[in-house]
C-alpha cells in the first residue's frame, strides 16, 4: 500500500472550507503527444492518478481542452467516484482546432459550453475551482477581462462552479476579476530563473490567495541550467526536485501542480516536498534570477 506523504504541508482558502496539500499534480501530460488524443497507455495514466491520491494529493489541476476531453475522461474512469477531500481544478479559455492549436475561446458561449463539458466529462454537478485562463501561452496580455470574468461569476451563482481562479494574468487584470468575485487562485508562469511575480506572490500571501505556477522549469539558460544542476548534486536530488523544493520555501501560499505520465516520475516529484534546502543553496539559486535580469539589462 502506497504510504501517504506530507507533500509540503497544507494550504487553506480563507473563508473556505477547502484545504490542499501544497503539492498537487498537473493531469496535462496524461493525453496523447501535444496534448491531444488519448495517451499511448491508458491503464498507465490512470495507475498515475491513482499512485497521486494514494500517495496523499488532494489537488489535480486539469482542463476539458487537454485532449480535448480526454484527461477529465481519463481522470473519471481513474478516481470517480472521487474520495472525500479531493479538489479538481480546471481552467477555461482556450480551445483546440484541428491542427492541435491553442486558440482563444473567451466568448459568452464558449465559456458555458466548456463549463458544461468539463461538468460532463469529470462527472459532477458542480466543479470545484474554475480557472479562467487569458493571455498568451508564457505571459499575460494586457486587456479587460470583465465580461468572461462576468459569465463565470453568473454560472458559480448557478451552482455550477464553487470557486473562481484566473491563470496568465496582469495585476490589473486581477483586480478588474476581483471586483466582480471572489479570487482563490492565480496560475502564472514562474520559477527560480523567471521570477517576474515576486511582487505579486507577497500580495497574494497577504490577501490569502494562493499562488500556482506552471512551468516550473521552463526558460532556462545554460549557465542557468549549470547553477541549478550543482545545488542538486550538492544535495542528492534531481535538479526538478530542487526547482520544486525551492517554489515550496519560496512562500507558504504557493502550491505546486507538476505533472508527469510516469508513476516513477510522479513519486520524484512528490518526494521534492520533503527535500529542505538551506540558506545557502537558496541563495545560490536566488542569484540565477539576479543574473537574468543582469542579462536582460545588458543585452
Amino acid at each position: 500500500m502506497t504510504k501517504q506523504m506530507e507533500l509540503g504541508g497544507n494550504f487553506t482558502f480563507p473563508r473556505t472550507s477547502m484545504s490542499v496539500k501544497r503539492m498537487g499534480y498537473g493531469a496535462m501530460q496524461l493525453a496523447g503527444p501535444q496534448v491531444w488524443g488519448p495517451p499511448r497507455d491508458v491503464d498507465v495514466a490512470i495507475a498515475v492518478l491513482r499512485e497521486a491520491v494514494a500517495s496523499g494529493v488532494n489537488h489535480i489541476d486539469t482542463s476539458d481542452y487537454y485532449g480535448p476531453h480526454v484527461t477529465n475522461q481519463i481522470i473519471k474512469r481513474a478516481l470517480h467516484p472521487y474520495p472525500k477531500g479531493l479538489v479538481i481544478v480546471t481552467k477555461v479559455g482556450a480551445r483546440r482546432d484541428k491542427n492541435k492549436s491553442w486558440l482563444p475561446a473567451l466568448s459568452r458561449q464558449e465559456l458555458i459550453d466548456a463549463v458544461h463539458d468539463n461538468l460532463r466529462n469529470l462527472g459532477v454537478e458542480s466543479l470545484d475551482v474554475v480557472n479562467l485562463r487569458v493571455g498568451g501561452m508564457m505571459e499575460p496580455t494586457a486587456g479587460a477581462i470583465e465580461e468572461p470574468v462576468t459569465v463565470l461569476a453568473e454560472l458559480k451563482r448557478q451552482g455550477l462552479i464553487r470557486h473562481l481562479g484566473l491563470s496568465n494574468v496582469t495585476r490589473e487584470q486581477l483586480a478588474e476579476a476581483q471586483a466582480i468575485t471572489e479570487i482563490l487562485c492565480v496560475q502564472n508562469f514562474y520559477n527560480v530563473a523567471n521570477r517576474n511575480d515576486d511582487d505579486f506572490i507577497a500580495d497574494f500571501a497577504d490577501q490569502g490567495i494562493a499562488y500556482v505556477p506552471f512551468f516550473p522549469l521552463g526558460g532556462f539558460t545554460p549557465l542557468q541550467s549549470l547553477v541549478l544542476d550543482a545545488a542538486a548534486a550538492s544535495v542528492g536530488a534531481t535538479p526538478m526536485q530542487v526547482a520544486l523544493a525551492w517554489l515550496l520555501q519560496r512562500s507558504p501560499n504557493i502550491v505546486l501542480i507538476p505533472g508527469t505520465s510516469s508513476v516513477e516520475h510522479l513519486r520524484e516529484n512528490l518526494a521534492a516536498a520533503e527535500l529542505k534546502l538551506s540558506r545557502a543553496i537558496v541563495e545560490q539559486l536566488d542569484a540565477i534570477a539576479e543574473s537574468n535580469s543582469t542579462e536582460v539589462t545588458t543585452n
